[in-house]
């Protein structure tokens, strides 16, 4: 038998009084289950919100991206081009030209991200689900049409069943300084609206896609792109096709998986991660006074029995370890409960979405939640050494009372 943890494990269960230490070493108890269960939700709606903004961002980002390392565009010869091609472990290719420009419809104005694609990229299937009105097309027949985001077609009152009107885009040109002529200063190009996608408020309300040409030819770029985007086979993984292509493609192009596109937003989220950990660590840390307080009462009321103690032999880190004991009993009860309570409350929420976002617009009705493995086992350890700290003086300070005071 363990005898410091049976002796604690007395004096945290003593039934015949309970005493104002009893009291208070309860108390420090319930504190620490609640911060610890309040932790757990916490990080579990960070992480359901990452994994939220990773599934928004997979619907419509590719997944591998090629860009210039510099600079908005890139030149793209057939060499580079058949090079990514026979790249192992890639399916499709989709050149994109993609540039801000003005568009007008009737009377309102708005701008937008004009998104030329090339004719496969409805192949890669990422629109699917997405369509609001009209028919997932880039063309009808030999026309090009344009696909809206849902926030540019109420802002601009487009209806699609009017054929009467078209979107009437405006994108600056590059003059030489002193020219007149208002109408050199820009090209314009006219389009037909032919469907609506609904994906995300910051994609619905900026983006149209057009056809390739069209925006090679509003853009004026020739053989320049902005970015070719990759869908790889479904048998290989795509951090190793990424690797691959590094390996293959010139110096100045990066690539780009779906969590790179977004590096900043992801960082953002996973630093605020970090900084409610830490405030939340804080809180259990001036919880832990509590437990520091208990024992060093307890220290003070166990006097007699301590000296009892070692008038027997015992030594002092024996008694050292029956506080270091008691203390890790409380913290860990606590702990263990808030973790449990924690891992209920995250899950009720993830079956049933008791908790709402409050917001009409806003993308899922319910918080997202996600537990991690991680999240449960740093939670243990900053619990386990807030403990220890919270435990070593008022255990000293027991080991060092003196015996005959006290017999």
């Amino acid at each position: 038998m363990n005898l410091p943890f049976y002796i604690a494990r007395r004096y945290f269960r003593s039934k015949k009084k309970k005493t104002f230490i009893n009291i208070i070493s309860i108390i420090s108890m319930l504190v620490v289950a609640v911060g610890t269960c309040a932790l757990i939700i916490v990080l579990s709606v960070f992480n359901g919100l990452e994994d939220l903004i990773r599934s928004l961002y997979n619907t419509f980002d590719a997944e591998l991206r090629i860009v210039a390392e510099k600079g908005k565009t890139f030149e793209l010869t057939p060499e580079l081009l058949e090079l990514v091609r026979t790249t192992e472990g890639v399916e499709i290719v989709t050149e994109v030209a993609e540039d801000n420009a003005l568009i007008r419809y009737q009377d309102a104005e708005k701008v937008v991200k004009i998104k030329g694609v090339g004719p496969n990229f409805l192949e890669q299937g990422r629109m699917q689900g997405t369509l609001l009105q009209g028919e997932l097309s880039l063309q009808k027949g030999n026309v090009p049409v344009a696909i809206l985001g849902a926030g540019v077609r109420n802002a601009l009152s487009v209806a699609l069943e009017n054929e009467f009107y078209v979107l009437r885009i405006y994108y600056p040109r590059n003059v030489r300084p002193g020219t007149l002529d208002p109408s050199k200063y820009y090209v314009q190009q006219n389009i037909k609206p032919g469907a609506v996608f609904s994906i995300e408020k910051q994609y619905d309300d900026n983006y149209v896609f057009v056809p390739l040409e069209f925006a090679l030819n509003l853009f004026d770029y020739g053989n320049r792109r902005s970015s070719l985007e990759i869908k790889t086979t479904d048998k290989v993984s795509i951090s190793r096709v990424q690797r691959r292509l590094k390996e293959r493609l010139p110096e100045g192009f990066l690539v780009q998986n779906s969590d790179e596109q977004h590096s900043s937003l992801l960082k953002a989220i996973q630093i605020e991660k970090l900084f409610v950990y830490l405030a939340f660590t804080f809180i259990l840390g001036v919880a832990s006074f509590n437990i520091f307080f208990s024992l060093t009462m307890l220290a003070i009321d166990k006097k007699r029995d301590i000296a009892v103690l070692f008038s027997m032999g015992a030594t002092t880190g024996l008694v050292r370890r029956i506080f270091l004991y008691e203390g890790a009993i409380i913290a860990f009860t606590g702990a263990l409960l808030g973790l449990l309570l924690g891992i209920v409350i995250v899950l009720i929420q993830e079956e049933w979405g008791l908790v709402g976002m409050g917001m009409q617009t806003s993308v899922e009705s319910a918080y997202p939640v996600q537990l991690m493995w991680t999240d449960l086992l740093f939670t243990a350890i900053s619990t386990a050494f807030i403990t220890l700290l919270a435990s070593f003086h008022p255990a000293s300070l027991a080991a060092r009372t003196p015996t005959a005071q006290h017999i």
